[in-house]
């Protein structure tokens, strides 16, 4: 039996069993500092709305509201709903770590620049969580939103799974947003067939509709994902952004 386990490492693992259960070790370690995150966050429900009932009057002052014209446009449909609410929940957890694994697998020399950024998006999204713990637009009924997750069986936001691993209070930044066009990005980037990247690539603006159209982020918290992915990639690739030219 352990000669056949290794075996099948050697085979379908680039570099072995002890470094894939590396790689696993560090993803479900960050999952538990999401938690603990969480926890801190959950501790301020006060000014969690304050925050929330500034970027609505943010919001309101620049431009309009118009996540609640995104969930009315696919409250009239079932199929929509149903999208809107699986894309939501699936597109962090999910999505990422199935293109993690696939990347680790397929293309794995692309891994490490994938899973770094991914990383320091997501921490510095944890920071932003304990420093600005911001409700959700779902929690302001009085504004027109609503839960769109509540009209679908199983999935909502008082189900046991989702209480256990959604952080009620972590709509800024949105790290939907981030991760999505991380993901989005990445796997346009290592992926061959033109389509395939074509699809990857209109894949954050999909979540990003999602997000707002479930009431889940406002567009704001979108936009600082956005910035907080973009400074992590300046980051993690600063060498290739900032490095001298060559002579000529």
């Amino acid at each position: 039996m352990t000669a056949a386990v290794a075996k099948i490492g050697k085979q379908y693992l680039p570099r072995g069993w002890t470094h894939f259960a590396r790689q696993l070790a560090i993803w479900f370690g960050f999952f538990f500092a999401y938690q603990v995150a969480r926890g801190i966050a959950d501790r301020d429900p006060t000014r969690a709305f304050q925050n929330g009932l500034r970027v609505i009057g943010w919001e309101e002052h620049v431009s309009d509201l118009f996540e609640v014209t995104f969930q009315n446009a696919v409250s009239g449909s079932r199929f929509l709903t149903e999208a809107v609410s699986w894309t939501y929940w699936n597109s962090e957890f999910t999505v990422v770590a199935l293109c993690l694994l696939w990347v680790y697998l397929r293309r794995h020399e692309h891994f490490y620049a994938f899973r770094n950024w991914i990383l320091l998006a997501n921490v510095l999204g944890l920071i932003g969580y304990v420093a600005l713990p911001t409700a959700p637009p779902r929690m302001f009924p009085s504004f027109g939103f609503g839960d769109t997750l509540a009209q679908i069986s199983g999935l909502n936001h008082g189900s046991g799974l989702i209480q256990l691993a959604a952080n009620p209070y972590a709509a800024m930044p949105s790290l939907h947003a981030a991760d999505a066009l991380i993901v989005g990005i990445s796997m346009a980037t290592v992926c061959r067939r033109w389509w395939v990247r074509g699809l990857w690539l209109l894949w954050p603006s999909w979540v990003w509709f999602s997000v707002m159209a479930t009431g889940n982020h406002f567009w704001l918290d979108c936009v600082a994902g956005i910035l907080v992915a973009i400074l992590s990639a300046l980051v993690i690739h600063r060498r290739r952004f900032f490095a001298p030219a060559p002579a000529a």
